[in-house]
């Protein structure tokens, strides 16, 4: 299921002691008297956005405040590589993000329960939610983001994985080649150290799980004349001293016979005695072969001590243990072909090179030609949207760029241009500076890119301003269009806009024992209706059949 923000919790930020917001997917209206405190709610989302921290928005007589969202759905394993290179812990459909601030400047930020940095929550944020408004958090600015989009809608995601897989090769094959071409010196030296390596290692003539064994036959080695004491008392003892222990059983033995003779019932105790005789006895059969194993020779031990010096001196220069020494020297030998073998090897390289070089133009002309045809249908379909939303004379191209090195995502560069009013020349979405045009515009550009765009929540803050009439009535309806395929949030003044949505909240003030609270209450039925009628200019009998007639026909 698509991703959706399921909870926003909110304690003690400005005039909001204790918050815990239930939403639902779809189009979600914020409404309320100005000054009620909704802004308060887009501050939340901009402190999990990775937003700088304000002290003064802690709630006065509190030391700290805490913001927290869940995200649900399965969309959720698309951030998966995003968190595990960021150290987090990942969940097939729940995601938890937190943040924390005090009066002491502490701050602390948590996702899935791991603390993370300010740094990682911004990426994150910048995955999850694009928030229009006067302060705004815009994904569409980024040129990157941009050709991501016309990407979405040109649908070149195959095209693009090949591009970008031709020209990680081809990096690759480049930095090998640079390797290669090093100084003559240089490659001289690493001759003569690689040589040195790999005589050192071969000359050892190493196998995996020597090193057990030495380590053992050095062990019993060094220890052999206590060894060789131990099995000399022990077989005195039971065998060879005139009052051995089997010298004394033997005379037990025949008493334990005589007792047979008279008791036929205890033969079992003469059979098990005679059994613990026989394993004495082999016992001390045993350690007299022992005995005789043990080598006391010198140069014996002398040999096996300075072969497990040999093994430390090894791992200390090549690895950790006789496994990864090996390994080294078997990477030099590699290491020490390819260099002897320079100049093969580069001819090698260079006729690679010029074949993936040959795929990355291939397909990145294939991309450039996808990008080309899309580009001016994206334009229009976005100039159609921008009509609708009252920009009746507006210019909108999506201006494409070829670049003189390659990237990742190709040779090309986007960037979408935009004019409100006629004369005025065509400018760069981050040039714009009327907070209700790049709202207004941004909705024009997420109704063209919605079944495209992966980003799950949309935010818009007040995006009304100069608009009224049949444009309100369009941007309601192009919300609700777009909460198809995103949860859609709106803090807005227009009842047109309120009407249209699945679901509508209510932002009040009261004053409770001499204190200002913010309270937040979604409203249904005839709570909803007055509401809108409140928006329209009041509650008379005509501002109620108007708001009735708004929410009938959304």
């Amino acid at each position: 299921m698509p991703a959706t923000l399921n909870l926003l919790r909110i304690k003690n930020l400005a005039l909001v002691e204790d918050l815990e917001w239930q939403l639902a997917p779809g189009f979600t209206a914020i409404t309320g008297e100005t000054g009620a405190g909704k802004s308060i709610i887009i501050g939340a989302l901009q402190l999990l956005l990775g937003e700088r921290t304000d002290k003064s928005l802690i709630r006065t007589g509190t030391e700290s405040c805490t913001v927290e969202a869940v995200f649900e759905g399965h969309d959720l394993t698309q951030l998966s590589s995003l968190l595990h290179e960021s150290g987090v812990e990942t969940s097939e459909s729940e995601l938890i993000v937190k943040r924390s601030f005090s009066t002491t400047g502490t701050n602390r930020q948590f996702i899935n329960g791991s603390p993370t940095t300010l740094a990682v929550l911004k990426n994150l944020g910048d995955e999850l939610v694009d928030l229009h408004g006067p302060h705004d958090h815009q994904s569409l600015l980024s040129p990157e983001r941009q050709l991501a989009l016309l990407d979405g809608y040109a649908h070149t995601a195959e095209t693009l994985r090949d591009f970008e897989h031709a020209y990680r090769k081809l990096q690759a094959l480049r930095a090998e080649e640079a390797a290669l071409s090093t100084a003559e010196s240089a490659r001289e030296q690493e001759i003569d150290l690689l040589r040195h390596q790999i005589n050192e290692i071969t000359n050892a003539n190493l196998s995996v799980g020597e090193e057990e064994e030495i380590a053992a036959r050095y062990r019993l080695a060094a220890n052999s004349k206590r060894l060789l004491e131990l099995a000399g008392s022990i077989s005195r003892r039971l065998s060879e001293a005139d009052d051995s222990i089997l010298s004394q059983l033997a005379e037990t033995q025949r008493l334990l016979r005589e007792l047979e003779k008279i008791d036929p019932d205890k033969a079992t105790l003469a059979e098990a005695h005679a059994a613990c005789v026989v394993e004495l006895s082999e016992i001390s059969r045993s350690l007299g072969q022992y005995a005789e194993q043990l080598d006391l020779d010198p140069a014996q031990l002398a040999a096996l001590e300075e072969r497990v010096n040999l093994f430390e001196t090894l791992k200390r220069k090549y690895g950790s243990s006789i496994a990864e020494v090996i390994g080294f020297g078997e990477r030099a030998v590699e290491r020490m072909r390819k260099i002897e073998g320079r100049d093969a090897e580069l001819e090698r390289l260079i006729h690679e090179i010029d074949s993936v070089r040959g795929d990355v133009e291939r397909i990145g002309h294939a991309l450039h030609k996808a990008r080309s045809k899309a580009a001016p249908k994206l334009a229009e379909s976005i100039r159609a949207n921008l009509r609708d939303l009252g920009f009746r004379q507006s210019e909108f191209e999506t201006k494409l760029t070829t670049l003189d090195r390659a990237r990742t995502t190709g040779f090309d560069a986007v960037e979408l241009l935009f004019s409100p009013n006629p004369g005025e020349p065509l400018k760069p979405l981050r040039l714009i500076a009327s907070s209700g045009e790049i709202s207004r515009l941004m909705l024009a550009i997420k109704s063209s890119l919605a079944a495209q765009d992966a980003i799950p929540l949309l935010v818009f803050d007040e995006i009304d301003a100069n608009v009224g009439g049949e444009i309100a009535n369009a941007v309601g309806v192009k919300m609700r269009k777009l909460a198809a395929d995103h949860q859609v949030l709106c803090i807005t003044h227009l009842p047109q806009v309120a009407a249209a949505a699945t679901t509508q909240f209510v932002v009040t003030k009261e004053v409770v024992r001499g204190r200002t609270h913010s309270r937040l209450t979604e409203v249904g039925g005839k709570a909803r209706q007055e509401e809108i009628a409140r928006m329209l200019g009041g509650k008379s009998e005509s501002a109620l059949k108007h708001a009735a007639t708004l929410l009938k026909a959304r």
